[in-house]
């Protein structure tokens, strides 16, 4: 086996390790009885490791995988990082860990992967293909046999490094190419109506016979030796690359239907992919039209490749698991699930199963009769149900009919007698998390292709919703913390009515900083606050608790707004460096209606004259709390009328994404002039409830209104 590199050769500066990349490829592919294999080495860019050697595979197929960052979900990285090997023996046991890999490939087939390390340093991983062996764990002999594959990779890499000469790969792999084989009796092969070609496992073509040559309108020069995708180029449409991705990775034969030509589009022809340790024979013939389109599996029918054809559909889809990783809220993964992933499959009921205290309850449901779930919620882990078993027994089960589920599992309730189930475990790096249930009208079969990508499927959702479920209890502490810091009454004084509003946001981390408060100082005064702190979540409630304390405590020593102001910065800097917050502060004298104002970076406050004129004040301003701890804050003098209303706010009432803050600070004004000042807390919820109108909130607001009475 010689080395060549897929499309640029390897500069002569690194033939040398390409050679020993090569040498130890083929030993371990060899010493574990696989059929490709390779080396990942690190790059010159930090984190990135590439992909150096190849065997056994065509590297045009897998070039999404040819760049590995360390730092991402997949058996590769997970050993570079870990120094530890990675075993999977099979599709089952790489979806439990790896979905995302299984997402991509989900073909039956092994993977082995050893980190290749000396002296401390990290140098890349050797990785080998083979056989998927269901339920049987890879050998300790063969184990070992990688490690010292591995080892002695590593040795040679080390002295090279030695050598001052850095055992980095920052492009291309090279890919090996396999001794030429035999393609076997021409005479008997050339009897076949049905086109036959020969290629070896990088795709090139070492054997065709007569009927290829007439099917394909080519002789054999134009086609031995060349890449089948190029010398035959509808079948290198992308549509069809799952299928011999498929047939590469595993040793499971593949069938599809393909059509020769699309500009103008040709006959339909029926493709057969057939594995072997050497090569992949192709036989083609005439079919008939599918009966259903190659780029769907909504009604997918039985024909000439439809498990392939609906697995490259299915493959699609699978992209959309990407939104998974926005969704922050468990409600937010199953409407994910519900709305992009579902349809994809044709499926019209979904159930979702969150574990807790070793009981399933019912956490999302759609398309199930009203109520036909509520028997199930609460159910124990020793119940024989299959969305338990599921989940105990960390395998997906799948059934055509809804005869076949009673059957398996007499007398459970049924919602229905025509269609078909799939039970999906919910299992997150090895923690059970709950079940899936994925409902179909229909009686439908269930393709090995569609049910590894159903259950790597589950893993990400899995995932989502342990990611959800950090997020929930985070989420409840910090509105637990905020709903304790924020006043739960406001001061009752005469000549001023005052009233609070506060608005989580529901995007994200949908607990903010943002507070309000009314303090009466011991001169008489009232003041007036209302502030918001940067970020979200349990540190952003905590850090407002803490400067709402330091407001308060202030005001109430009788200090000075511009002391208040400058008191509560430093406090801000010494207590969170790097954290910052907004904030406006005004002390009212109720009897004159005479006010001190400051304000720090924070909106400025809106000013409803007796006859509804309203304004935008413009108040002398300093830089936001938590930045400069000799910042000045100068004060402006103002005076409110009786019957003149005082708005304070936060920008989350203002401020809509891809919308200057002008034009909500100006709707605002509007709201806030026509509103009846009396009575202010339904002029408090007009103007927050333009804010509560909306569904998808990315902050959260506070709302202050102060009003001079008779």
């Amino acid at each position: 086996m010689t080395a060549r590199p897929d499309d640029h050769g390897p500069a002569p500066s690194r033939d040398a390790t390409a050679q020993a990349l090569a040498r130890a490829t083929v030993e371990a592919v060899a010493a574990v009885g696989g059929y490709a294999g390779g080396v990942y080495l690190r790059s010159g860019t930090e984190g990135l490791l590439r992909m150096a050697v190849l065997t056994g595979l065509p590297g045009r197929l897998f070039r999404p995988w040819w760049r590995m960052h360390a730092n991402r979900p997949y058996p590769v990285a997970e050993a570079f990082r870990s120094g530890q090997a990675v075993h999977l023996a099979d599709a089952e046991a790489a979806m439990r860990r790896f979905p995302q890999l299984m997402a991509g490939l989900p073909f039956p087939f092994a993977s082995l992967y050893e980190p290749v390390t000396a002296d401390g340093q990290r140098f890349g991983v050797l990785f080998a293909l083979r056989a998927a062996t269901p339920g049987i764990p890879v050998g300790a002999v063969d184990r070992e046999r990688l490690r010292e594959a591995a080892d002695r990779l590593a040795r040679e890499l080390a002295g090279r490094a030695e050598g001052a000469d850095p055992v980095v790969w920052d492009g291309d792999p090279v890919v090996l190419r396999p001794p030429a084989g035999h393609a076997g009796p021409r005479e008997a092969v050339d009897r076949l109506a049905q086109a036959v070609l020969s290629v070896d496992r990088l795709g090139r073509i070492g054997f065709v016979n007569s009927a290829a040559q007439d099917l394909l309108g080519l002789g054999e020069p134009q086609l031995l030796g060349r890449v089948v995708w190029e010398a035959v180029p509808w079948l290198g449409h992308p549509e069809y690359e799952d299928h011999f991705r498929a047939v590469f990775m595993s040793t499971e034969p593949v069938r599809f239907a393909a059509r020769r030509g699309r500009h103008p589009p040709g006959d339909w022809l029926s493709v057969a992919l057939h594995p072997g340790p050497d090569g992949v024979t192709l036989m083609i013939g005439a079919a008939e039209k599918p009966s259903y389109a190659p780029a769907t599996v909504i009604q997918p029918a039985v024909g000439p490749g439809s498990p392939a054809d609906r697995a490259s559909a299915l493959y699609r889809p699978v992209a959309l698991a990407i939104a998974l990783t926005e969704a922050v809220t468990a409600r937010q993964v199953s409407a994910v699930v519900t709305e992009e992933l579902l349809p994809a499959f044709g499926g019209r009921q979904l159930a979702i199963y969150l574990l807790d205290e070793r009981h399933l309850h019912l956490a999302w449901e759609t398309g199930f009769p009203t109520g036909f779930l509520d028997r199930f919620d609460g159910v124990g882990l020793d119940a024989r149900r299959p969305g338990v078993e599921t989940l105990t027994s960390g395998r997906p089960l799948f059934f055509e009919s809804m005869q076949h589920l009673a059957a398996a599992y007499p007398g459970i309730p049924l919602d229905a007698d025509v269609g078909a189930r799939a039970f999906l475990p919910l299992i997150a790096s090895g923690r059970p998390v709950g079940s899936c249930i994925l409902g179909f009208e229909a009686p439908r079969g269930f393709s090995p292709e569609e049910r590894t990508v159903l259950t790597a499927l589950a893993g990400l959702i899995a995932q989502a919703l342990e990611r959800a479920r950090r997020y929930d209890s985070e989420a409840a502490l910090a509105r637990g913390l905020q709903a304790a810091l924020l006043p739960h009454r406001l001061p009752v004084r005469d000549h001023v009515h005052t009233v609070g509003r506060y608005l989580p946001g529901t995007l994200g981390m949908d607990v903010g900083g943002d507070w309000y408060d009314v303090v009466e100082t011991g001169a008489g005064l009232l003041a007036l606050v209302i502030g918001d702190v940067q970020g979200h979540g349990v540190a952003a409630a905590a850090t407002m608790g803490q400067l709402r304390s330091a407001v308060r405590a202030f005001a109430l020593s009788g200090s000075s707004p511009e002391q208040v102001m400058s008191g509560t910065n430093r406090l801000l800097i010494d207590l969170d460096p790097g954290q910052f917050a907004s904030c406006c502060y005004v002390l009212l004298d109720p009897e004159t209606g005479a006010a001190r104002a400051v304000r720090a970076g924070h909106p400025q406050p809106l000013l409803r004259h007796p006859d509804g004129r309203t304004e935008v004040l413009d108040l002398t301003g300093g830089v936001v709390l938590g930045i400069d701890a000799g910042a000045s804050y100068p004060v402006t003098e103002l005076r409110l009328e009786t019957g003149s209303v005082l708005a304070l706010y936060t920008d989350g009432l203002v401020e809509v994404p891809g919308t200057d803050i002008d034009v909500g600070v100006e709707r605002l004004r509007l709201s806030l002039s026509a509103a009846r000042p009396t009575p202010l807390t339904e002029a408090a919820d007009r103007l927050i409830g333009v804010a509560g109108s909306t569904a998808d909130r990315p902050d959260d607001t506070a709302l202050l209104l102060a009003s001079r009475t008779p």
